[in-house]
């Protein structure tokens, strides 16, 4: 199976690595130094206390690689519009792509019912052109979890969790996700099938919503934002907007953001990735985590005005620092 790895993150390099010594030709998108040592020394992973170096193809430009089988898209979200404006060469009529990526995707509303029903959110395409490149129907979504992060170019560690959760953009059963679901086993991933993909990626929105945005603003690990009764409280008022909002277009869930608290906690001092972009001087993806909240508040009818006081005051504090977009 023909495998290209959009992406070679912290997710992209592990889930590139196992997939290529489960079998898999694999392949990489990547530029800069990240390229040249892919070239070099292969894609590296450190597990278990071992390094794995594993022999890839590698080019900055998608028709180098050719058309795939699968291209799994694990970049963070600002580089969506980039990558669905190379991503063709990659893509034939039987291409399937799969999005490993925190946040609500493009395809989000794709397998939702009623009203909402792929209805397109202008925060995460705004003009509309990630839909065009890459349609919901030929698009399979992950929600991943795991702890992995990126040690140098092209050497990914990986530290916890193997959890990964596939379905259709479309929200539907497919035999095409059964099968991706066995080749992720057979690679030493706890894969598991979903037919409702939205509904698993809400749920873990839901947690990393707040947590996200709070650190990057005040430069706190999880465990102290949560030990701040003020700031608590208003994580919790965030969540209760949002599982409202949830509720409305119709993935209710039953969980208490108490009951979220306590989970939160026993992972102790996180330290978020949007916290780890912002000290690193990248952009930060709050369009698809909170931004997109506020706008299916919206569509729904929903008053949300914490979540929006959240994305004002995150959106402001990148600005400042030229970590988003002016306009």
């Amino acid at each position: 199976m023909k495998v290209c790895i959009y992406g070679a993150g912290a997710i992209g390099g592990w889930m590139g690595v196992k997939l290529a010594q489960a079998g898999c030709d694999v392949s990489v998108v990547a530029r800069g130094a990240t390229l040249d040592a892919l070239r070099e020394h292969g894609l590296r992973l450190k597990e278990n206390g071992e390094t794995h170096a594993v022999r890839v193809q590698a080019s900055d430009k998608p028709e180098a690689l050719g058309v795939q089988d699968l291209v799994i898209v694990a970049v963070k979200a600002p580089g969506m519009a980039a990558v669905a404006q190379h991503i063709a060469p990659l893509l034939g009529a039987n291409t399937l792509v799969l999005t490993a990526m925190n946040g609500v995707p493009w395809w989000f509303c794709a397998g939702l019912h009623g009203e909402f029903a792929g209805a397109r959110l202008a925060s995460v395409d705004p003009d509309g052109s990630i839909a065009a490149a890459i349609p919901a129907e030929r698009t399979l979504g992950c929600v991943v979890h795991a702890s992995c992060r990126v040690d140098a170019p092209g050497v990914v560690a990986h530290h916890q969790g193997r959890g990964l959760i596939v379905g259709e953009a479309t929200g539907r059963a497919s035999e095409r996700v059964v099968s991706l679901v066995e080749l992720l086993r057979k690679a030493g991933f706890d894969a598991s099938a979903t037919d409702q993909i939205q509904r698993d990626v809400w749920y873990k929105l839901w947690g990393n919503m707040t947590m996200n945005p709070i650190s990057a603003i005040t430069g706190a690990t999880t465990d102290k934002i949560l030990s701040d009764p003020l700031a608590r409280d208003f994580v919790t008022r965030v969540m209760l907007e949002a599982k409202a909002i949830g509720a409305r277009f119709g993935i209710p869930i039953e969980q208490a953001p108490e009951d979220r608290h306590a989970v939160t906690l026993k992972l102790g001092a996180m330290r978020t990735s949007m916290l780890q972009d912002v000290e690193a001087g990248k952009a930060v993806e709050l369009d698809a985590l909170v931004g997109a909240v506020c706008e299916l508040g919206q569509l729904t009818g929903v008053d949300a005005p914490y979540a929006n006081a959240l994305f004002g005051l995150a959106r402001l504090h990148a600005r400042v620092r030229g970590l988003y977009p002016l306009d």
